[in-house]
């Protein structure tokens, strides 16, 4: 029996994102190459990008892989979030690196979110992030329209922490 708190296990991997959530998709630039591309998939699929945005982060293993317990704790001091996740794929192939995690009981909100890192056809790497997600708990169903504004920041913010870790071209 699957430990997820939603049903639609690697629904981030597939169009159209499950229906009855909020949606995100996030696409930033963030280098050239595919040094950048090795580097940025290396910092996702290790939890380094997380961390180095000031994330807390407890995982299970050094490395995402499908079955890894990890726990992400966004925020400062006692005001982070504890947010228990499941990574529930990944993917390494030749232009596209990176996985995606479901929430478990006690996270915050309820769904997945997916973190790619992508050479495209003229040579920049994106970092996408793709999501759905809807509140799992009073906190954040009371925080109602200011939970996706929350999201959006987070999502840039680690965009701009990978493209502090990926060399420049």
């Amino acid at each position: 029996m699957s430990e997820l708190t939603y049903p639609e296990e690697g629904g981030t991997r597939r169009t159209p994102l499950p229906p009855g959530y909020r949606h995100l998709h996030e696409e930033l630039p963030i280098g050239r190459g595919r040094a950048a591309l090795a580097a940025a998939g290396e910092a996702i699929t290790t939890f380094r990008m997380h961390r180095a945005a000031g994330t807390g982060v407890r995982a299970d293993a050094p490395r995402a892989a499908p079955g890894v317990r990890v726990e992400v704790a966004p925020g400062i001091g006692p005001l982070r979030l504890r947010a228990p996740c499941t990574v529930v794929w990944t993917t390494d192939e030749e232009d596209r690196v990176g996985f995606g995690y479901g929430t478990r009981e006690g996270h915050p909100v309820c769904g997945e979110e997916a973190f790619l890192a992508e050479l495209r056809a003229d040579g920049s790497v994106w970092f996408t992030v793709t999501a759905f997600s809807r509140p799992a708990g009073t906190l954040t169903r009371l925080a109602g329209p200011l939970l996706p504004v929350f999201q959006r920041r987070y999502v840039r913010h680690l965009g701009r922490t990978l493209r502090r870790l990926t060399p420049p071209r």
